[in-house]
């Protein structure tokens, strides 16, 4: 299957500023493969160490900081010579060694000519008060769920995946009917690789919803593993939660939806644990459209979404026929199916930080707000036929931006102050307002 963040690697390999990379994520989200592949493809050979059962190698980063010997080790165990500029060493899993994380400092101070990639899924986790982190020596990557896009292409759906992200309008609005029926499917089995490679080979909703119930329940184990017990049923709290934050017209965080009584100094750890190992993403509140967003950044008022919205669906039990039975789907879940998909497109699409804009004295909220080119653009989500957008031009009146943007199932037009991007297009959302 393709992966878009495969070009960023490739950037990544010929940067003469390259230091070595690291990749974050959530479980099953294909870190993995993503090195191995590239590994594979692009370098003479590839010295692939899991850290997290490979006890030598543990115990090879625990003698010294010497890249040298270091490097001798890792050659032994790899069982050929590692070449500087040929060889791409990944080191997995690497939370499982602060030593092997903290040597990242010194690959890159003493030997930059070798290439070092790491990935681990909890690494955004600071609960290891004992890691050494090489702050400044090293890249990140993050890597989320396969996008709509990506999803197309797994389907070998080729020439539709050109049509979205060229974006070519005409098109988009020959092929509209073909292209909602797939974001349906997207809706339901969601973008963790896994689930969709299975369905790729055999189009089952019910196989796939059972392997997303393996993978909600092994991020429940997961809770047990790795973070400190007091803490655990907070954590499950807030993840359990989730739903039913999502299910409100308003969807901003309400902590007496996780216990009631609950206050927030009681889950803010619990909260940033699921955003650090990448389980949960917050969008949050502005109280004003000012350049920088995050000079405006309300820190009481947030929402919180999910990793994935396949995912979602299964957490909240959404049935298949759901998917195949007219536009029920849009209609399900009063639009929390469709704001997370749209969030979680937004974020793979583009580099900048999505927020959300509400009134303090009023009821006008606006889903998500983005900086663009030195603009502030409103974004409404529509998940119904009923494109009304009451908020929307409220916020456009009082504020004036170049323009506002609505995502819809509607087709692709510009007005005077609006302009509707199809939902299955909204990844090409920066291509489209990049010369406003």
């Amino acid at each position: 299957m393709y992966r878009e963040t495969m070009e960023k690697l490739k950037e990544w390999k010929a940067s003469t500023l390259r230091k070595p990379l690291i990749i974050r994520g959530a479980r099953q989200t294909g870190k993995t493969w993503l090195m191995r592949t590239f590994g594979s493809r692009y370098y003479d050979s590839l010295a692939y160490i899991n850290l997290e059962s490979n006890p030598e190698m543990q115990k090879l980063f625990q003698m010294d900081f010497d890249v040298q010997r270091i490097l001798l080790g890792l050659q032994v165990e790899a069982g050929f010579r590692i070449a500087p500029e040929e060889t791409l060493v990944v080191l997995d899993e690497i939370q499982e060694s602060p030593e092997a994380l903290s040597s990242l400092k010194y690959f890159h101070e003493n030997a930059p000519e070798y290439h070092i990639m790491a990935a681990g899924s909890m690494l955004g986790v600071t609960l290891h008060s004992e890691m050494s982190f090489p702050v400044g020596k090293v890249q990140f990557l993050d890597l989320h769920p396969m996008s709509f896009p990506e999803f197309l292409l797994a389907l070998e759906k080729d020439s539709l995946y050109e049509i979205v992200t060229g974006p070519d309008f005409k098109m988009l609005k020959v092929f509209s009917e073909k292209l909602t029926e797939l974001l349906k499917r997207y809706y339901f089995i969601g973008g963790m690789p896994g689930v969709v490679k299975e369905f790729r080979s055999n189009p089952d909703f019910s196989l796939a919803r059972d392997i997303q119930k393996q993978l909600l329940t092994a991020y429940e184990q997961d809770f047990s593993k790795h973070v400190p017990h007091p803490l655990i049923p907070r954590i499950r709290g807030v993840w359990n939660s989730l739903p039913a934050q999502l299910a409100r017209e308003n969807k901003k965080f309400i902590y007496g939806l996780v216990r009631k009584g609950a206050r927030a100094r009681e889950y803010e750890l619990a909260i940033q644990w699921l955003i650090d190992c990448g389980l949960s993403h917050r969008v949050s509140r502005i109280t004003k459209p000012g350049i920088p967003l995050a000079a405006y950044l309300d820190q009481k008022a947030f929402k919180l979404f999910a990793p994935d919205v396949g995912l979602l669906c299964a957490m909240t039990d959404i049935d298949q026929n759901s998917v195949l039975e007219g536009n029920s789907l849009f209609s399900e879940f009063k639009g929390a199916l469709t704001e997370q998909f749209v969030l979680q497109q937004l974020i793979v699409s583009g580099d900048r930080e999505p927020y959300y804009w509400s009134g303090r004295s009023s009821s006008a909220e606006v889903d998500f707000v983005l900086q663009q080119h030195g603009n502030v653009l409103p974004l409404e989500v529509k998940a119904a036929e009923n494109l009304q957008s009451k908020s929307l031009k409220s916020y456009f009146e009082r504020f004036a931006p170049p323009k506002a943007l609505r995502a819809s199932l509607s087709g692709y037009r510009e007005e005077d102050w609006l302009i509707n991007i199809p939902l299955y297009a909204i990844n090409s959302i920066h291509h489209i307002v990049e010369n406003l």
